[in-house]
């Protein structure tokens, strides 16, 4: 049976709007912000500018939730401040007052939020995002102090000796990856041809200015039929391929010889008749022409900082060895991370390097971070070079992997022995499993493989962000697991745990929401 309504019979007015009545409690945006430290994040966010001079700035929890959430749904620009000034909890989670019509902000101004939210402001955020999972994660009970009043702990930890804090607590897994950039796949030919369309639009502009009688000759439409000829065939040969590289390049170099002779009609240091971007490109294209040249007369494939996006040219190649992409092109990191799958960003480039040699760098940093050193460090085999041994052994650190040299000979008074170290080291071997599914959720979950910014700055603020975003969902399965953790607890361990809460909530200065609903509940 059908029952059909018209739909041009329901009025905007006719709709019915539930948000009458409060807001869910449950909703996971006002889960998410209670337990974000909020104030933490402001003053890293705020180190960075003036406070006297220039237009008073956006709150910035307005600032830090639009990126949140931006890159927690994936949203574009545009698409994450409509979401915003649709959707009440979101306005909620951002920290607006009430639900409000307008948009919160231009969609323009999340670029220059990433141009001002540097690398540095990211550490501090990570670093307010660690000491908050560390605050709300619970102590064991060699570390509960008996006290007097509401933040007693619980009757099962009374008597028990104080342990000594160790040395060496934790564990670090390290490795490395490439964040690709949302560029064209690039080819010598495709990057020549667009050199020229380039020079082809300076030639344009530059020209009426001049006192030229004539307009120098291009021959683009000639140049366009030879490259859509070689680009059009699904497997040119070698030889083909050459030969269209060298016509681009005979094309350009005649377009450049041009664009210096009409430069020459301004006198040095006057002001150019081109935009600024396209002066930016006339700078990349010259050093395109340059490397494309060298590789054509060597008859080699390989090019020292070679340029593989004209519109991006701090992109590099990096060979990555692997079955689908031997060759990614994007910014390549070294992440750590430590045993409650928090990551941090502690390396991260444009050009190629040895992940191995960043390790004693991340070890010092997880010291910095956590004030102990890790107990054991896990990694590649590519991590296990002497030099990292060594520095490893001389600070009581075990590194996870296969010792260096021959293998020790198999002998029946051995055999079982070697036996269990194999087992062992496979084990060991298996814990590295987290980071590697860390830069899957990142990849997969969180488009870090199409990384869409367009600047070097802002690519490092984009994939920061996206780190910040799944450390911020760490931290928000320990705080609410605390929480329901308090429903089975005896009275004397509520006691202890809503003190606990209570100076969880000043240090972190969370929304009270939750906080004050879970403070009654064990208060009840």
């Amino acid at each position: 049976m059908i029952r059909y309504r018209s739909q041009k019979q329901l009025s905007l007015e006719e709709f019915d709007w539930p948000f009458r009545t409060a807001l869910d409690r449950g909703n996971r945006w006002v889960k998410l912000g209670e337990c974000i430290p909020w104030d933490e994040l402001a003053e890293e966010y705020y180190r960075g500018l003036s406070r006297k001079q220039g237009r008073p700035a956006k709150d910035a929890r307005l600032v830090i939730g639009a990126v949140i959430i931006k890159h927690k749904l994936c949203l574009s620009d545009r698409e994450a401040v409509a979401q915003i000034q649709e959707n009440p909890y979101l306005q909620y989670f951002v920290g607006l007052a009430g639900y409000q019509m307008q948009a919160p902000f231009a969609p323009s101004l999340f670029v220059e939020i990433r141009k001002r939210m540097g690398q540095s402001v990211f550490d501090g955020f990570q670093r307010a995002v660690i000491d908050a999972v560390e605050g709300a994660k619970p102590k064991p009970k060699s570390e509960a102090k008996p006290e007097h009043g509401d933040d007693d702990p619980p009757s099962g930890s009374a008597g028990v000796a104080e342990q000594e804090p160790s040395e060496h607590q934790g564990k670090l897994i390290v490795d490395a990856t490439v964040t690709p950039q949302a560029i064209r796949y690039p080819t010598d030919l495709s990057l020549l041809n667009e050199a020229r369309v380039f020079s082809e639009q300076i030639i344009d502009l530059l020209y009426p200015t001049t006192d030229w009688t004539e307009k120098p000759r291009t021959y683009r439409v000639k140049a366009r039929k030879e490259y859509l000829a070689i680009a059009k065939q699904r497997r040119p040969a070698g030889k083909v391929r050459r030969r269209g590289i060298k016509q681009q390049l005979q094309y350009l170099r005649r377009n450049l010889g041009h664009i210096e002779g009409l430069l020459e009609c301004w006198p040095q240091g006057a002001p150019l008749p081109l935009p600024r971007w396209l002066l930016y490109r006339y700078w990349v294209i010259q050093h395109v022409y340059e490397q494309q040249w060298q590789m054509y007369r060597t008859n080699t494939r390989r090019c020292d900082d070679r340029i593989v996006s004209i519109s991006q040219p701090y992109v590099r190649p990096i060979i990555r060895g692997k079955v689908n992409t031997p060759v990614e092109f994007g910014a390549k990191l070294s992440m750590s991370l430590n045993g409650d799958g928090l990551a941090v960003v502690d390396h991260l480039r444009w050009d190629a390097f040895h992940e191995g040699h960043d390790l004693k760098s991340q070890v010092e940093a997880y010291r910095a971070r956590h004030g102990v050193y890790p107990e054991v460090v896990l990694g590649d085999p590519v991590y296990g070079t002497r030099d990292n041994r060594h520095y490893l052994k001389r600070h009581g650190i075990r590194f996870a992997g296969k010792a260096l040299g021959r293998p020790k000979k198999v002998t029946e008074q051995s055999q079982e022995t070697l036996k269990v170290l194999q087992e062992k080291r496979r084990q060991e071997y298996l814990q590295r499993i987290p980071i590697e599914g860390k830069f899957g959720q990142g990849k997969n979950g969180y488009r870090l493989n199409y990384i869409r910014a367009k600047r070097a700055d802002t690519s490092v603020a984009w994939i920061n962000s996206i780190f910040l975003v799944m450390n911020l969902l760490i931290l928000l399965r320990i705080f609410f697991a605390l929480c329901r953790a308090a429903v089975a607890m005896p009275l004397s361990a509520v006691i202890w745990m809503k003190g606990m809460l209570r100076g969880y909530r000043q240090r972190c200065q969370c929304g009270a929401l939750g906080m004050s609903a879970t403070l009654n509940g064990l208060n009840s």
